[in-house]
């Protein structure tokens, strides 16, 4: 098997470029869900025989080697590519990125907050390199440009080539103290690895998951087993997840997700090239360049709640919901005084419903409220529906799809249109 071709014969090649500024606002929340339905359920399999050929081992036994792996140096390159099924933005880029200028620093591009949720569309080359809990660095290859996220100790810089923008967090602002868990060079919630991909999928156990050991495979250049993690319920828009596992070490080297509708991949990362010795020291050290204009962490933080809600500032009226976002395995936690917020069902086919406290609906052509291209957005993904909850839009993806209705309630899943419907429903 070539070093990074797919470990699903049917695989291929997770959505936008994210709008700043006001207009970001109107951009349906994708991403929400994520894969925050994925639980494991420990069902033993003997890996088949493949090539390479390996020692047999279970499913239960190669999760547990994941878990215990305690590999903390590595460097190599990364590619990953992402398909939700999105439309093409046309000259909606272009207006977020006009938006983005208009009030100097805050609007920088070079935030991490920002720039990494770009990895949420189309296909990139990064380069990355980790040495223990407290240095990792994260660079995205572009056309004759690179951005660099770099976490040393108590500091993290970020670095746009492009446009010589510069980002700084130190101490709280990077990941130390308060109670936050260091390490982080990238936001979280934001993969930028197979085993961060992995860590999302495996993070928990429970009856509505098979999982099974389904062969084995090179990737870059390392004998790897194939874990393969697929539903147990109907109605879920995930067909399977498929880890190639390192057979040495127990790093995940290959992420590979197939939706229930089937062609390829919607998220395929994998590294292409990998090596676990010790990284130089010199690329967890940065400078800026003479003239690189710097933003720094609280600057940009300021800039962000002016927008809206970290992670809803998507959502038109997400304004009430507090600005901790909905994450994997968190739906429902929210903080005091955000939207109520619930999750109903389990396993692959939870849908975390929200209320929108001063949700002003959807942007409209008569209402003049948001630019052309974003209503044609809105437009090309969403469907109107109604049912006893009343009237609202379907906005449609490969992965994840999401309820907006009329009256201030979200919806949003792994799970099909017709699921969200029913649980909205339910839930009037």
């Amino acid at each position: 098997m070539a070093p990074n071709d797919s470990v699903e014969s049917n695989g291929g090649t997770r959505g936008t470029a994210v709008g700043r500024r006001k207009a970001a606002r109107y951009i349906v929340p994708v991403a929400v869900a994520g894969v925050a339905a994925a639980t494991i359920g420990l069902v033993p399999a003997l890996a088949s025989t493949g090539d390479p050929d390996l020692p047999k081992i279970t499913a239960q036994q190669l999760i547990e080697k994941i878990a215990a792996s305690d590999t903390q140096r590595l460097s190599g390159t990364v590619k990953i590519s992402t398909d939700l099924g999105l439309p093409s933005l046309g000259g909606l880029a272009g207006s977020f990125a006009q938006g983005a200028g208009d009030s100097g620093k805050g609007g920088s591009t070079v935030d991490p907050q920002t720039k990494m949720t770009e990895l949420a569309s189309g296909t990139h080359t990064l380069r990355v390199a980790a040495d223990g809990p407290d240095k990792q660095r994260v660079s995205i290859l572009e056309n004759a440009a690179e951005y660099s996220l770099i976490h040393n100790g108590d500091q993290v810089w970020a670095y746009d080539s492009r446009t010589n923008q510069a980002y700084h967090a130190a101490g709280d602002r990077a990941g130390q103290g308060s109670g936050k868990k260091s390490g982080h060079a990238a936001p979280e919630g934001v993969p930028a690895t197979p085993k961060a991909f992995a860590e999302q999928a495996l993070k928990a156990a429970g009856p509505t998951t098979s999982v099974t050991v389904d062969g084995t495979a090179r990737v870059a250049g390392r004998d790897a087993y194939k874990l393969v993690v697929k539903p147990r319920q109907g109605g879920s828009t995930i067909k399977s997840v498929t880890v190639a596992v390192d057979a040495e070490n127990g790093v995940p080297l290959k992420f590979t997700l197939l939706p229930s509708s089937g062609g390829k991949a919607v998220v395929d990362a994998g590294f292409t090239k990998v090596d676990f010795a010790k990284p130089a020291a010199s690329s967890f050290t940065f400078t800026p360049p003479k003239g690189a204009e710097v933003t720094e962490a609280d600057e940009a933080k300021a800039q962000r709640k002016a927008d809206g809600p970290e992670g809803l500032g998507m959502f038109p009226g997400a304004e009430g919901l507090g600005a901790g976002g909905l994450g994997a395995g968190d739906a429902g936690a929210g903080d005091a005084g955000a939207g109520d917020a619930k999750v109903i069902g389990e396993g692959w086919n939870a849908i975390a419903e929200i209320r929108t406290p001063g949700f002003t609906g959807l942007p409209s052509k008569a209402s003049g409220d948001a630019p052309a291209e974003a209503r044609q957005f809105l437009d090309s993904l969403g469907g109107k529906v109604s049912g006893s909850f009343g009237s609202g839009t379907v906005f449609k993806t490969r992965l994840v799809n999401a309820l907006m209705t009329d009256d201030g309630r979200v919806y949003v899943g792994a799970v099909t249109p017709d699921s969200l419907v029913k649980a909205a429903n339910g839930a009037s």
